[in-house]
C-alpha cells in the first residue's frame, strides 16, 4: 500500500455516508393529490370527482358554492396548483388556505386565491371579512393569464405574510394586522354559484416551511 494514501484512506472512512437524494427530500413538495383518488380530502361528491389525474369539480349551475377540502390543516407553507376553469365569462373559482368549513353551511371561510373574472392573482377573504384584502395588478395580468387553458398558482404563508404568484408575476404581498386571524386551516377548491362551470385542478403539492407546523 501507498503510504501517502493512508491518511486519506482513513479520512474517508471516517465521514458518514449521506444520503444525497435524503437530503434533498426533505425540501421538496409532497402531493396533496394522487391522481386517481380524493383521499385526503373532503366535499360533496355530487360535485366533485377525478378524472385523467385531474381534480373536476363540476357545477350545473348551483346557487351556492361549493368547496373540496383538505382533510388535513396547514400553517406555514408553500403550496403550488396548477388550474383551468372552462365556461363562461362569468365563471368563478379559487383556492382557498388557513381556511375552515363553516358550521351547517356549503361555505368555507378564509384566504382565497381568486380565479375568474376581474378578481386573477387577488386574494379575497372568503365568508370572513368578504372583501378583497389585494386586487392584482390588472395591466400586468394580462399579459399572464391563461383563460380556458392551464395557470399555476403559488400561494406561500409564513407568520402574517401571504404572498401569492401567478404563472410567475407576483399579484400579492400581504401582512396581515388582525391577531385573530387564523394562521392555519385547510385548502379547499372552490366552485362558485351561479351559471355552469368546470373547474379543473392537477399537480397539487405542498412543502411545510420551517417556521410552521
Amino acid at each position: 500500500m501507498n503510504l501517502t494514501l493512508l491518511p486519506l484512506i482513513v479520512c474517508f472512512l471516517s465521514v458518514p455516508c449521506v444520503d444525497d437524494s435524503a437530503q434533498g427530500n426533505a425540501d421538496q413538495f409532497v402531493p396533496l393529490f394522487d391522481g386517481k383518488s380524493l383521499d385526503g380530502w373532503e366535499g360533496n361528491l355530487k360535485y366533485w370527482k377525478v378524472r385523467d389525474g385531474m381534480i373536476v369539480g363540476d357545477s350545473p349551475g348551483i346557487k351556492h358554492n361549493e368547496f373540496l377540502c383538505s382533510k388535513e390543516e396547514f400553517g406555514d407553507f408553500e403550496l403550488r396548483v396548477t388550474f383551468r376553469i372552462l365556461g363562461d365569462e362569468s365563471k368563478n373559482s379559487g383556492i382557498q388556505f388557513r381556511s375552515n368549513r363553516v358550521p351547517d353551511s356549503t361555505e368555507v371561510s378564509g384566504y382565497q386565491a381568486d380565479i375568474g373574472q376581474q378578481y386573477w392573482g387577488s386574494l379575497y377573504d372568503e365568508s370572513r371579512r368578504n372583501t378583497v384584502l389585494v386586487q392584482a395588478p390588472a395591466e400586468e395580468l394580462n399579459k399572464v393569464v391563461k383563460k380556458n387553458d392551464w395557470n399555476t398558482y403559488v400561494i406561500r404563508c409564513e407568520g402574517p405574510r401571504v404572498t401569492l404568484t401567478l404563472n410567475g408575476l407576483k399579484t400579492v404581498d400581504y401582512i396581515e394586522k388582525e391577531e385573530s386571524v387564523a394562521r392555519s386551516g385547510v385548502i379547499g377548491l372552490q366552485i362558485h354559484g351561479g351559471k355552469a362551470l368546470e373547474a379543473q385542478f392537477k399537480d397539487i403539492g405542498i412543502k411545510r416551511l420551517k417556521s410552521g407546523r
